[in-house]
Protein backbone atom coordinates (compact mmCIF):
# COMPACT_ATOMS: atom_id res chain seq x y z
CA UNK A 1 0.00 0.00 0.00
CA UNK A 2 1.03 3.24 -0.55
CA UNK A 3 2.56 5.66 2.33
CA UNK A 4 0.45 8.36 1.44
CA UNK A 5 -2.72 8.89 3.88
CA UNK A 6 -4.65 11.17 0.77
CA UNK A 7 -3.81 9.91 -2.96
CA UNK A 8 -4.44 12.58 -5.38
CA UNK A 9 -4.54 12.76 -9.04
CA UNK A 10 -5.27 14.88 -12.06
CA UNK A 11 -7.02 13.98 -15.50
CA UNK A 12 -7.89 16.55 -17.43
CA UNK A 13 -10.53 18.79 -15.39
CA UNK A 14 -11.29 16.43 -13.00
CA UNK A 15 -9.45 15.95 -9.54
CA UNK A 16 -9.90 12.61 -8.08
CA UNK A 17 -8.70 12.71 -3.72
CA UNK A 18 -8.97 9.36 -2.47
CA UNK A 19 -9.10 8.66 0.94
CA UNK A 20 -6.16 5.57 1.45
CA UNK A 21 -6.28 3.87 4.80
CA UNK A 22 -7.95 1.27 3.27
CA UNK A 23 -7.17 -1.76 6.08
CA UNK A 24 -8.58 0.23 8.68
CA UNK A 25 -11.77 1.65 6.51
CA UNK A 26 -10.21 5.04 5.96
CA UNK A 27 -10.78 5.88 8.99
CA UNK A 28 -9.58 9.55 9.89
CA UNK A 29 -6.48 10.84 11.84
CA UNK A 30 -5.16 14.62 12.03
CA UNK A 31 -2.63 14.07 9.71
CA UNK A 32 -4.85 12.41 6.73
CA UNK A 33 -6.90 15.71 7.23
CA UNK A 34 -4.11 17.62 6.68
CA UNK A 35 -3.55 16.05 3.40
CA UNK A 36 -6.63 16.19 2.32
CA UNK A 37 -6.59 20.14 2.84
CA UNK A 38 -3.92 20.13 1.01
CA UNK A 39 -5.19 18.21 -1.72
CA UNK A 40 -8.68 20.13 -2.04
CA UNK A 41 -6.80 23.98 -1.87
CA UNK A 42 -4.40 22.33 -4.72
CA UNK A 43 -7.74 21.40 -6.40
CA UNK A 44 -9.34 25.05 -6.00
CA UNK A 45 -6.33 26.70 -7.15
CA UNK A 46 -5.39 24.96 -10.65
CA UNK A 47 -7.20 26.79 -13.26
CA UNK A 48 -7.40 23.41 -14.83
CA UNK A 49 -9.06 21.79 -12.73
CA UNK A 50 -13.42 21.85 -12.89
CA UNK A 51 -14.57 19.22 -10.70
CA UNK A 52 -13.10 17.47 -7.67
CA UNK A 53 -14.25 13.63 -6.78
CA UNK A 54 -13.39 12.28 -3.54
CA UNK A 55 -13.38 8.38 -3.39
CA UNK A 56 -11.83 5.81 -0.09
CA UNK A 57 -9.64 3.24 -1.37
CA UNK A 58 -10.40 -0.54 -0.87
CA UNK A 59 -13.65 -1.73 0.99
CA UNK A 60 -15.47 1.69 2.28
CA UNK A 61 -15.36 5.46 1.56
CA UNK A 62 -15.14 6.53 5.36
CA UNK A 63 -15.70 4.29 9.01
CA UNK A 64 -15.65 7.60 10.59
CA UNK A 65 -12.43 8.76 13.35
CA UNK A 66 -10.27 6.76 13.80
CA UNK A 67 -10.95 5.22 17.91
CA UNK A 68 -8.84 2.21 17.67
CA UNK A 69 -5.15 1.12 19.05
CA UNK A 70 -6.32 2.10 22.42
CA UNK A 71 -6.71 5.98 21.51
CA UNK A 72 -3.31 6.73 22.27
CA UNK A 73 -3.42 9.05 18.65
CA UNK A 74 -5.84 11.39 21.08
CA UNK A 75 -4.40 11.87 24.72
CA UNK A 76 -6.76 14.45 25.29
CA UNK A 77 -9.53 12.78 25.35
CA UNK A 78 -8.57 10.37 28.28
CA UNK A 79 -10.84 10.64 31.26
CA UNK A 80 -7.90 11.60 33.35
CA UNK A 81 -6.84 14.59 30.86
CA UNK A 82 -10.03 15.52 29.29
CA UNK A 83 -10.80 18.71 29.74
CA UNK A 84 -14.20 20.64 27.56
CA UNK A 85 -12.30 23.85 27.47
CA UNK A 86 -9.43 22.53 24.94
CA UNK A 87 -11.74 20.59 23.48
CA UNK A 88 -14.27 24.28 22.44
CA UNK A 89 -11.22 25.70 21.43
CA UNK A 90 -9.98 23.21 19.22
CA UNK A 91 -13.56 22.80 17.46
CA UNK A 92 -14.02 26.69 16.69
CA UNK A 93 -10.63 27.99 15.74
CA UNK A 94 -10.75 27.39 11.84
CA UNK A 95 -6.92 26.57 12.24
CA UNK A 96 -7.53 23.05 14.24
CA UNK A 97 -10.54 22.43 13.74
CA UNK A 98 -11.70 19.49 11.27
CA UNK A 99 -14.85 21.06 10.11
CA UNK A 100 -13.22 23.37 8.32
CA UNK A 101 -11.67 20.69 5.88
CA UNK A 102 -15.02 19.03 5.85
CA UNK A 103 -16.45 21.94 4.78
CA UNK A 104 -13.13 22.51 2.00
CA UNK A 105 -15.81 20.05 -0.06
CA UNK A 106 -18.46 22.89 0.54
CA UNK A 107 -16.70 25.93 0.50
CA UNK A 108 -14.46 25.54 -2.04
CA UNK A 109 -15.78 26.73 -5.21
CA UNK A 110 -15.50 23.97 -7.53
CA UNK A 111 -18.20 21.50 -7.23
CA UNK A 112 -17.08 18.24 -5.66
CA UNK A 113 -18.65 14.65 -5.75
CA UNK A 114 -18.49 12.02 -2.92
CA UNK A 115 -18.33 8.71 -4.35
CA UNK A 116 -19.73 6.18 -1.51
CA UNK A 117 -19.12 2.49 -1.16
CA UNK A 118 -19.12 0.63 2.03
CA UNK A 119 -19.24 2.23 5.34
CA UNK A 120 -19.83 5.94 5.67
CA UNK A 121 -20.20 6.84 9.61
CA UNK A 122 -19.92 9.21 11.92
CA UNK A 123 -17.46 11.45 10.92
CA UNK A 124 -17.04 9.46 7.34
CA UNK A 125 -20.80 10.91 7.04
CA UNK A 126 -20.10 14.00 7.78
CA UNK A 127 -17.26 14.15 5.39
CA UNK A 128 -19.52 12.69 2.42
CA UNK A 129 -22.63 15.23 2.79
CA UNK A 130 -20.33 18.21 2.95
CA UNK A 131 -19.81 17.62 -1.00
CA UNK A 132 -21.61 19.19 -3.62
CA UNK A 133 -23.41 16.02 -5.44
CA UNK A 134 -23.19 12.13 -3.45
CA UNK A 135 -23.33 9.16 -5.50
CA UNK A 136 -23.15 6.26 -3.71
CA UNK A 137 -23.18 2.13 -4.07
CA UNK A 138 -26.90 0.98 -3.42
CA UNK A 139 -25.48 -1.20 -0.77
CA UNK A 140 -23.40 1.60 1.02
CA UNK A 141 -24.30 2.31 4.46
CA UNK A 142 -24.98 5.86 5.82
CA UNK A 143 -25.48 6.27 9.62
CA UNK A 144 -24.64 8.30 12.75
CA UNK A 145 -23.77 5.57 15.17
CA UNK A 146 -22.53 8.43 17.90
CA UNK A 147 -25.87 9.46 18.01
CA UNK A 148 -25.93 6.58 21.00
CA UNK A 149 -22.89 7.61 22.53
CA UNK A 150 -20.19 9.65 22.37
CA UNK A 151 -20.96 12.20 19.55
CA UNK A 152 -23.50 15.25 18.29
CA UNK A 153 -24.23 15.90 14.47
CA UNK A 154 -20.70 18.05 13.71
CA UNK A 155 -21.17 19.52 9.93
CA UNK A 156 -24.90 19.80 10.65
CA UNK A 157 -25.67 18.54 6.62
CA UNK A 158 -27.68 15.43 7.84
CA UNK A 159 -30.14 18.19 9.11
CA UNK A 160 -29.92 20.35 5.91
CA UNK A 161 -30.51 18.06 3.75
CA UNK A 162 -33.26 16.15 4.99
CA UNK A 163 -36.87 17.00 5.99
CA UNK A 164 -37.66 18.01 9.53
CA UNK A 165 -39.44 14.43 10.40
CA UNK A 166 -36.40 12.54 9.06
CA UNK A 167 -33.72 14.58 10.10
CA UNK A 168 -35.00 14.44 13.92
CA UNK A 169 -35.97 10.48 13.85
CA UNK A 170 -32.10 9.69 12.66
CA UNK A 171 -30.88 12.26 14.77
CA UNK A 172 -32.47 10.59 17.92
CA UNK A 173 -31.67 7.05 16.66
CA UNK A 174 -28.63 6.87 15.06
CA UNK A 175 -29.59 3.75 12.22
CA UNK A 176 -28.13 3.24 9.05
CA UNK A 177 -29.53 3.97 6.17
CA UNK A 178 -28.47 2.28 2.65
CA UNK A 179 -26.97 4.06 -0.42
CA UNK A 180 -30.59 3.28 -2.44
CA UNK A 181 -32.71 4.26 0.52
CA UNK A 182 -30.46 7.66 1.21
CA UNK A 183 -31.78 8.18 -2.85
CA UNK A 184 -35.61 8.02 -1.60
CA UNK A 185 -35.50 10.03 1.16
CA UNK A 186 -33.40 12.65 -0.45
CA UNK A 187 -30.01 12.58 1.69
CA UNK A 188 -27.94 12.01 -1.55
CA UNK A 189 -28.37 12.33 -4.92
CA UNK A 190 -27.84 9.01 -6.62
CA UNK A 191 -26.66 5.37 -5.95
CA UNK A 192 -25.77 2.93 -8.60
CA UNK A 193 -24.80 -1.48 -8.05
CA UNK A 194 -21.93 -1.21 -7.05
CA UNK A 195 -20.00 -2.71 -10.15
CA UNK A 196 -21.57 0.20 -11.89
CA UNK A 197 -20.60 2.93 -9.29
CA UNK A 198 -17.39 3.68 -10.65
CA UNK A 199 -18.62 4.63 -14.48
CA UNK A 200 -21.84 6.29 -13.39
CA UNK A 201 -19.44 8.94 -10.81
CA UNK A 202 -17.07 9.12 -14.15
CA UNK A 203 -20.08 10.15 -16.30
CA UNK A 204 -21.52 12.76 -14.05
CA UNK A 205 -17.63 14.17 -13.50
CA UNK A 206 -17.07 13.80 -17.43
CA UNK A 207 -20.84 16.09 -17.93
CA UNK A 208 -19.68 18.72 -14.99
CA UNK A 209 -16.29 19.60 -16.87
CA UNK A 210 -18.05 20.46 -19.70
CA UNK A 211 -19.93 23.72 -18.32
CA UNK A 212 -17.60 26.73 -17.82
CA UNK A 213 -15.52 26.68 -14.61
CA UNK A 214 -17.67 30.36 -14.40
CA UNK A 215 -20.90 28.69 -14.45
CA UNK A 216 -20.19 26.15 -11.89
CA UNK A 217 -18.85 27.91 -9.57
CA UNK A 218 -21.50 31.03 -9.72
CA UNK A 219 -24.51 28.41 -9.34
CA UNK A 220 -22.83 26.39 -6.28
CA UNK A 221 -22.40 30.12 -4.69
CA UNK A 222 -26.01 30.75 -5.16
CA UNK A 223 -27.42 27.49 -3.54
CA UNK A 224 -24.05 27.68 -1.03
CA UNK A 225 -25.41 31.15 0.19
CA UNK A 226 -29.25 30.02 0.70
CA UNK A 227 -28.08 27.59 3.09
CA UNK A 228 -25.55 29.51 4.85
CA UNK A 229 -28.81 32.14 5.44
CA UNK A 230 -30.42 29.19 7.11
CA UNK A 231 -27.73 29.11 10.03
CA UNK A 232 -25.66 26.27 8.62
CA UNK A 233 -22.34 28.29 10.20
CA UNK A 234 -23.65 28.90 13.38
CA UNK A 235 -25.18 24.74 13.31
CA UNK A 236 -21.80 24.42 13.07
CA UNK A 237 -20.21 26.19 15.90
CA UNK A 238 -22.79 24.59 17.85
CA UNK A 239 -22.30 20.57 16.94
CA UNK A 240 -18.76 20.03 17.54
CA UNK A 241 -18.85 21.88 20.76
CA UNK A 242 -22.06 19.37 21.92
CA UNK A 243 -20.47 16.55 20.13
CA UNK A 244 -16.90 17.23 23.05
CA UNK A 245 -19.70 17.41 25.48
CA UNK A 246 -20.70 14.30 24.89
CA UNK A 247 -17.15 12.86 25.50
CA UNK A 248 -17.57 14.21 28.91
CA UNK A 249 -20.97 12.35 30.26
CA UNK A 250 -20.92 9.23 32.25
CA UNK A 251 -21.73 6.99 29.26
CA UNK A 252 -18.92 8.71 27.00
CA UNK A 253 -16.72 8.01 29.81
CA UNK A 254 -17.41 4.18 30.48
CA UNK A 255 -17.36 4.34 26.22
CA UNK A 256 -13.65 5.58 26.41
CA UNK A 257 -12.58 2.88 29.40
CA UNK A 258 -14.03 0.29 27.23
CA UNK A 259 -12.44 1.39 24.33
CA UNK A 260 -9.21 1.84 25.51
CA UNK A 261 -9.13 -1.19 28.10
CA UNK A 262 -10.40 -3.83 25.99
CA UNK A 263 -10.61 -2.47 22.12
CA UNK A 264 -12.82 -0.42 20.21
CA UNK A 265 -14.45 -3.39 19.01
CA UNK A 266 -15.44 -4.50 22.37
CA UNK A 267 -16.92 -0.75 22.69
CA UNK A 268 -18.90 -0.81 19.33
CA UNK A 269 -20.18 -4.66 20.35
CA UNK A 270 -21.78 -3.09 23.68
CA UNK A 271 -23.00 0.28 21.81
CA UNK A 272 -24.49 -1.41 18.72
CA UNK A 273 -25.11 -4.81 19.79
CA UNK A 274 -28.56 -3.97 21.42
CA UNK A 275 -29.89 -2.43 18.06
CA UNK A 276 -28.29 -5.16 15.82
CA UNK A 277 -26.88 -3.21 13.41
CA UNK A 278 -23.58 -1.96 12.16
CA UNK A 279 -21.08 -4.09 12.58
CA UNK A 280 -23.98 -6.18 14.38
CA UNK A 281 -25.94 -6.07 11.95
CA UNK A 282 -27.20 -9.95 9.83
CA UNK A 283 -24.07 -10.84 7.00
CA UNK A 284 -27.34 -9.74 4.56
CA UNK A 285 -27.25 -5.78 6.20
CA UNK A 286 -23.56 -5.53 5.94
CA UNK A 287 -22.79 -3.97 2.40
CA UNK A 288 -21.01 -4.84 -0.57
CA UNK A 289 -17.39 -5.42 -1.27
CA UNK A 290 -15.23 -4.14 -4.05
CA UNK A 291 -12.29 -6.52 -3.19
CA UNK A 292 -15.04 -9.55 -3.24
CA UNK A 293 -16.22 -8.49 -6.86
CA UNK A 294 -12.60 -7.92 -8.41
CA UNK A 295 -12.94 -4.42 -8.35
CA UNK A 296 -9.80 -2.34 -8.19
CA UNK A 297 -9.47 -0.69 -4.52
CA UNK A 298 -9.40 2.55 -6.27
Amino acid sequence: MSDELVKYRKDGAIATITLNRPEKYNTLRFEMLDELDAALGDANRDGAIKVIVLQGAGDSFCGGFDFSGGLEHYPGITEAGYDPGVDHHMVTNRYTSYITTFMGLWRGSKPTIAKVHGWAVGGGSELALAADIVVAADSARFGTPYSRVWGCHLTGMWIYRLGLAKAKYYALTGEWVSGKQAVDMELINFSYPLEALDQKVDELAQKLAKIPLTQLVSMKLIVNQAYDNMGLQSTQTLGPILDGAMRNTIEGRAFVRKAMDEGVKAAVIERDGPFGDYSQGAAEDQPRKRSELGLPSL
